[in-house]
């Protein structure tokens, strides 16, 4: 039986999302992401993905009817769609999300359309081979444009949203053309503010782009016209007259969003965070291989009840950005 008030923090937000990073292992090498040459986890310390199950079928027992499955990169993870399938058998989850680079959608969108995926958000942040190279490190943009493309062909344009991440002098002048690849695919597209999270290499002062310079910069090119949609997610919606795509901006620095955070997240590990931009943490890993499910739901519950008011993501103070790689904590 769900219990669907378990999940609500002292700030009377409802927590019915859940981000479960399945991998910290990623096939490119996103400079904002991870380091180059990235340490990744021994093999013993990552959940098996019937661990992963195991935390999503408590986490939907207490009220959760959405997960997203991220990474790293979660389709490099060995029988990822037999997770897929497994999971979307759990009684009350409504939804069923999926986090990918896109680099291996030619491959693996016909099995998770049939595994039981609901959406697919691809991460694309450059149209030009060059650039898109030199921020993934190791990736193949016509290999991404097919699995995109791929992805559509299976499971349909509205189940398909793309994600760019914002970086000044890096990718800042392409945001119109992303936004026209977006609009003729019938896609959404969600424009994202740079976090500082890991000692990347990255300067994350000089390489951050406002959603308030992109929209006055799509303005140039379209007439954006607010949406009161929701994603359950933070992303602020635009719309252009004569298009079905959604124009998100997610604006964790110029438009704080935490008020109404909904989510929490796994990684890979078995950490939970109730917060992306706060290091505090609760570790579900002993109790998840000792199979303690009311272990594991307390806690859920505690980690619930420490949630912090907002994140501590700060662009003006050097050194204060989150210490953990994203990949460490899931896209």
């Amino acid at each position: 039986m769900s219990n669907h008030s378990s999940l609500q923090d002292r700030y009377g937000r409802k927590i019915n999302y859940l981000r479960l990073s399945v991998t910290d292992r990623c096939d490119f090498r996103c400079a904002y992401c991870m380091a180059e040459k990235m340490q990744f986890l021994p093999r013993d310390e990552i959940l098996s993905l019937e661990e992963c199950l195991f935390i999503a079928k408590v986490f939907v027992a207490l009220g959760v009817d959405k997960i997203r499955l991220s990474g790293g990169e979660p389709l490099v993870r060995k029988d990822f769609p037999w997770l897929v399938a497994r999971m979307r058998k759990l009684d009350g989850l409504r939804e069923l999300v999926l986090s990918s680079n896109g680099s291996q959608l030619v491959q693996f969108a016909v099995p998770l359309k049939l595994a039981g995926v609901d959406r697919i958000n691809i991460s694309l942040d450059s149209l030009n081979p060059d650039v898109f190279h030199r921020l993934t490190r190791t990736g193949n943009l016509h290999q991404v444009l097919a699995g995109i493309d791929a992805a559509i062909t299976v499971f349909g344009s509205t189940s398909i949203k793309m994600n760019t991440v914002m970086l000044h002098d890096s990718n800042h002048a392409e945001l119109p053309a992303m936004l026209e690849f977006a609009l003729a695919r019938k896609i959404d597209i969600s424009f994202i503010e740079l976090m500082p999270m890991g000692e990347t290499g990255h300067h994350y002062a000089t390489s951050f782009y406002s959603s308030a310079d992109a929209l006055a910069q799509l303005r140039q090119h379209h007439t954006l016209i607010p949406s009161v949609e929701t994603s359950g997610g933070p992303a602020r919606y635009w719309r252009i007259a004569g298009h079905e795509s959604r124009i998100g901006f997610i604006s964790p620095h110029s438009q704080n969003f935490c008020a109404d955070c909904n989510r929490m997240r796994v990684t890979a590990r078995g950490e939970l965070f109730p917060c992306l931009g706060n290091e505090g943490m609760v570790d579900l890993l002993p109790a998840v291989r000792a199979g303690d499910e009311a272990g594991v739901r307390d806690l859920i519950l505690q980690a619930v009840a420490d949630k912090p008011e907002a994140h501590e993501f700060d662009l003006s103070q050097p050194g204060t950005h989150i210490m953990r790689f994203m990949s460490r904590t899931g896209g």
